[in-house]
């Protein structure tokens, strides 16, 4: 259902009341701020498999934190002049590496967000590093930004292959999924993804019965689906690693082998809501997965998927709330301090409690920047269930943030 544009904004207030905790003294008149402005970028895949998931939505989904920021604080907001920068890096780590710093450099963009696609998620971990800039990653998987690849200027906010793995490999696990078959595509993301499913599936008394990398990106994946029901002992379960465009492309291919009818379930490891709304609920019905966040859960993130839905004609996907959460909390630190001195940010960042639109339960970890918040374990309805447009998820328990995500590595030295 639609919110009329007064109930949006009214709700927008309540919303950061509620979640974005209070914010500080400073006002425009007694700030020190670079140039006198704030300025985001956002660093995604704008025209290839990740652009649904997050792309250029996710860029409104920024606009949206700060057009709610200066309505809370008004003339006592650090600053008016708060802007965003975009830049598309193809899901290329040396694209990214040379658009995030051609953002902090010649953009003059105080912090980054977003950045799917792990190995270019870690090549813009060492530009802010070096830039000593802030950098908050929303749509990379790999544990390595918050382990050996730490360092004090970058935060891994919406979820991690740990996060995923330990939810949706050992709930199937336990449920009577025995055999796995893991494909996962060949770049840092699903070489992540593959170990730390693994070691869930076989922690839980399950085995992996074989293991494939596949090309990135690819839509032919018949040459591994048609492998699975010959495999000895034959797997039970098929884990698919991959995600966003490629993920579509291997589900229809699945289906069009009917493998399930061969005895060989599916277990998605990380799937978005426009996945779903892509192959419709009928090719997914049934499949369980972890989800960092869901536009329905309760009152409050619906009305914002209202106003997203408004803004943008779809209904939200994880990382578009989460780029929205860690856009305000960062403008929330700003606020606090007064400056936009990276250094003096992060000391404000560390150790924060959070409970807003995207973070239930949050935490900014000061040992490793790991964002930590209740998780949700899902499962896609059947269509039969399906009563509107884009609900297409019922969730089936939620997974406490001590539990969500893994301990501080030993491995991260800030």
């Amino acid at each position: 259902m639609r919110r009329t544009a007064g109930l949006a904004a009214a709700s927008a207030v309540a919303l950061l009341a509620a979640g974005c905790g209070g914010g500080g003294p400073a006002g425009s008149g007694d700030s020190k701020l670079t140039d006198d402005r704030v300025v985001l970028g956002v660093l995604n895949d704008q025209s290839g498999v990740y652009a649904d998931v997050s792309g250029k939505n996710s860029v409104k989904a920024v606009e949206m934190a700060i057009a709610d920021f200066k309505a809370k604080y008004g003339d006592k907001a650090v600053t008016k002049n708060i802007s965003v920068e975009s830049a598309d890096h193809q899901n290329k780590p040396d694209i990214a590496n040379t658009k995030a710093a051609e953002l902090y450099d010649r953009k003059g963009v105080d912090a980054i967000l977003d950045v799917p696609t792990s190995s270019a998620a870690l090549k813009v971990a060492d530009v802010a590093k070096a830039k000593k800039k802030l950098y908050f990653n929303i749509t990379g998987a790999t544990t390595a930004l918050t382990g050996a690849s730490c360092n004090r200027y970058t935060f891994h906010y919406a979820y991690d292959s740990y996060m995923l793995a330990h939810g949706t490999g050992t709930q199937a696990t336990q449920q009577g999924a025995k055999n796995w078959y893991i494909v996962y595509p060949d770049y840092a993301f699903g070489q992540d993804m593959e170990k730390k499913f693994s070691a869930a599936v076989e922690g839980a008394g399950g085995k992996i019965v074989g293991k494939d990398a596949t090309p990135f990106p690819n839509d032919n994946f018949s040459t591994f689906l048609l492998k699975a029901p010959t495999l000895n002992p034959k797997p039970d379960t098929l884990g698919t690693m991959q995600a966003g465009g490629d993920l579509v492309n291997l589900v229809k291919q699945y289906n069009e082998f009917k493998l399930r009818d061969k005895g060989v379930g599916l277990a998605v490891g990380l799937m978005f809501l426009t996945d779903i709304h892509s192959l419709t609920p009928a090719a997914l019905a049934g499949t369980t997965y972890t989800d960092a966040w869901y536009w329905n859960f309760d009152q409050q993130n619906r009305q914002w998927a209202d106003r997203f839905l408004s803004e943008t004609g779809t209904r939200p996907t994880f990382a578009h709330a989460a780029n929205y959460s860690a856009a305000m909390q960062y403008l929330e630190a700003v606020q606090a301090a007064g400056t936009d001195d990276a250094d003096t940010v992060v000391k404000g960042l560390e150790g924060k409690e959070i409970n807003d639109v995207f973070l239930r339960n949050g935490k900014i970890r000061a040992e490793d920047h790991r964002v930590v918040h209740d998780a949700y374990l899902a499962q896609v309805k059947p269509q039969a269930e399906v009563k509107e447009d884009w609900d297409y998820v019922k969730i089936l328990k939620t997974i406490p943030a001590a539990e969500a995500f893994a301990q501080p590595s030993g491995d991260c030295k800030m």
